[in-house]
């Protein structure tokens, strides 16, 4: 009796542990702490970029959670090439890793690898961005990318009072890179909120460029976010101004609001737009604080990988994860059951709250 009493407190310890992740969990396992220590098994994890601190506290976050159960890993980044990743999935299956943890640089590009993992019997959790046009995904971890862009523009909506101003008010659009199959969740949920104002006319695309293929930016990078917000400045906005940009990813931001600092903006005559963003990173967290970039996404990725730890961990002991999403995430091959944490808006007035005083940055990183 006593053995159950103490098993009950320590999944419910766990429980309270996950509050930032969504609450519609649907658990049909749980796994006991008392039984997830590993016997020294390696566990694959395989990252996009270290250009990105965000994949950086990512890739050492999963580290130290399925280190702390008990397994061996193999962490690796592939400098955002798809041959490359391939390659180091294909060198962790050859090593004899039980499992793979994968974030991917192209979610379309791993169909292949991937047999190689499930003809070696490995299990794959999808890592925050699903692959897709395989099979062969058995869990994915990630956060409630559809609501990223809900709060995105909605943080837009409340600042610009779009509900009672009369406007029009001049918006660009960004999107994140097309093969990553988050960003078309984050521009859709954007768009939920943001279209029905631009059809109105309330908000207006001076650029016209409004389709998902046209805004996106491959790879997520800056400085070619950088390069399109020039053209659009210089064709668009000779004599309008811009009053709000949509901008999926923090490191996308950055390069937006250098373009716009090269015409003008964030001067004393000229204030810079309302410009979201995500992740939360250093640099961001900075600008918002400098009262340049406005906002951007908090995803507590300690959370994320504690979550894809506890899946990798549940499917080697032959248990059924926690999954709170049985729907949504389609690889084209199959509905993979994922668990969704939830994400939250961080701006000037916050940012301390939530992401230094729970630890995520620390004070003198943002001196």
């Amino acid at each position: 009796m006593k053995k159950k009493i103490l098993s009950g407190l320590m999944v419910m310890t766990m429980v309270l542990g996950l509050t930032a992740c969504g609450s519609k969990a649907e658990p049909t396992t749980t796994t006991k702490t008392a039984e997830t220590k590993s016997s020294g098994q390696l566990a694959g994890i395989a990252m996009p970029t270290k250009t990105s601190q965000r994949w950086i506290d990512d890739g050492d976050n999963m580290v130290k959670s399925l280190e702390k159960l008990g397994y061996k890993t193999d962490l690796q980044y592939a400098d955002n090439n798809v041959q490359n990743q391939v390659a180091q999935i294909e060198n962790m299956i050859t090593k004899g890793a039980k499992v793979l943890v994968i974030a991917s640089v192209d979610g379309t590009a791993l169909t292949d690898v991937l047999q190689q993992a499930h003809d070696a019997k490995i299990p794959v959790i999808s890592y925050d961005r699903l692959i897709t046009k395989t099979a062969f995904v058995d869990y994915y971890a990630t956060f409630d990318n559809f609501k990223v862009g809900v709060l995105q523009a909605g943080y837009i909506e409340s600042t610009l009072k779009l509900k009672e101003a009369k406007g029009p008010f001049n918006i660009e659009l960004f999107a994140g890179s097309p093969d990553d199959n988050n960003a078309k969740f984050f521009f859709d949920g954007a768009m939920s909120v943001l279209q029905p104002y631009i059809s109105s006319g309330k908000l207006v695309v001076q650029s016209k460029q409004t389709a998902y293929a046209q805004v996106g930016t491959l790879r997520w990078d800056g400085a070619t976010a950088q390069a399109r917000m020039d053209n659009i400045l210089s064709k668009s906005y000779t004599s309008a101004k811009v009053d709000a940009v949509l901008s999926p990813y923090d490191g996308i931001s950055i390069g937006i609001i250098s373009s716009l600092k090269g015409v003008g903006y964030g001067s004393a005559t000229q204030k810079m737009p309302v410009i979201t963003g995500q992740d939360c990173e250093v640099a961001s967290v900075k600008s918002i604080i400098a009262g340049e970039q406005t906002s951007s996404i908090f995803k507590d990725t300690r959370i994320l990988a504690e979550k894809a730890a506890e899946m990798a961990n549940a499917v080697l002991l032959g248990k059924t994860p926690v999954v709170n999403d049985t729907k949504t995430y389609d690889t084209g091959m199959k509905v993979v059951p994922s668990f969704l944490c939830d994400p939250v808006v961080v701006d000037k007035a916050n940012y301390q709250k939530i992401v230094v005083d729970s630890g995520y940055i620390t004070a003198d990183k943002l001196k």
